[in-house]
């Protein structure tokens, strides 16, 4: 894969969750976050201080990375002389060594956050298991994180034309897959038709699952497909899609070169691979 937070490249040692003395070791790595902003120092590069250095915060332990332990402590922001960045922004540019731990912490973080007062008994919510669950001191429910499962879909016709859109508070121009939230009880198949029923008035008949990616921003998990639809008109809901179209190879790489299409950035988002998988190379430009 080619696309940011396409796989884990640290251990995240859930057996050490419950105790946290078997994590407190002088030589603990810690990152300092607040939202989805990070400490970084010039490279770019994640900040990591000792220990002893940490401000006051909600820690989370992130697990083992080349033989040492990393944790967070969760800051509502990041002090400035710590030059935090959003880890949107890092994406593209960070190790994926370092990526990998980043996006776990602020996925984390940005669940904890959100999740103060218990949804049964209105208590307050306190952590545990080193960040990775809230237990309510009223009721004492257990709250685990959670994750918001999300289709995302390069449509194809009978052509073989790829469908791309915009959405209404886009700029002219800028162009991506079309994708949406899985519902109560239903299949990522069914996800997936439905989506595109819905935006563009599609009927869809093959679905098949590519690869996944998470995106905390602020709790998703972005599932992959290529879905085939059976015809080629199309019917825009203008509440969702402000344009919608079908792009042959060379239309599309046309398009891209002289700006009148803009893709999502390269090596951040999975719709970008989507559309490269479909295109069969990378293509130019990108969101600015």
């Amino acid at each position: 894969m080619d696309f940011a937070f396409d796989r884990a490249r640290h251990d995240r040692t859930g057996n050490l969750r419950r105790d946290p003395d078997s994590w407190n070791t002088p030589d603990l790595r810690v990152l300092v976050l607040g939202g989805e902003h990070v400490a970084t120092v010039d490279g770019p590069r994640l900040r990591w201080l000792d220990r002893d250095e940490a401000p006051e915060g909600e820690w989370i332990l992130l697990g083992r990375q080349h033989g040492r332990l990393h944790a967070a402590v969760m800051v509502d922001r990041v002090p400035a002389e710590l030059n935090p960045v959003s880890v949107r922004v890092l994406a593209p540019l960070l190790d994926p060594d370092e990526l990998s731990l980043a996006i776990h912490a602020v996925g984390l973080a940005r669940w904890l956050a959100s999740h103060r007062f218990c949804p049964r008994c209105g208590g307050a919510l306190v952590s545990d298991e080193s960040g990775h669950l809230r237990r309510c001191g009223g009721c004492r429910a257990e709250h685990y994180p959670r994750t918001d499962p999300a289709v995302i879909m390069l449509v194809t016709d009978p052509d073989d034309r790829a469908l791309l859109a915009r959405n209404p508070q886009w700029p002219q121009g800028r162009f991506s897959t079309l994708a949406g939230f899985v519902e109560p009880g239903e299949t990522l198949e069914d996800a997936v038709r439905r989506e595109v029923a819905e935006e563009v008035g599609v009927t869809i008949d093959r679905v098949a699952y590519l690869s996944s990616q998470p995106w905390p921003f602020p709790q998703s998990l972005m599932l992959g497909f290529r879905a085939e639809a059976t015809g080629s008109e199309l019917t825009p809901d203008p509440a969702e899609i402000a344009e919608a179209r079908w792009f042959t190879r060379e239309e599309l790489r046309a398009a891209s070169e002289d700006g009148s299409v803009v893709l999502p950035p390269p090596k951040v988002s999975i719709s970008r691979w989507l559309v490269e998988q479909w295109y069969g190379r990378e293509l130019p430009g990108s969101w600015g």
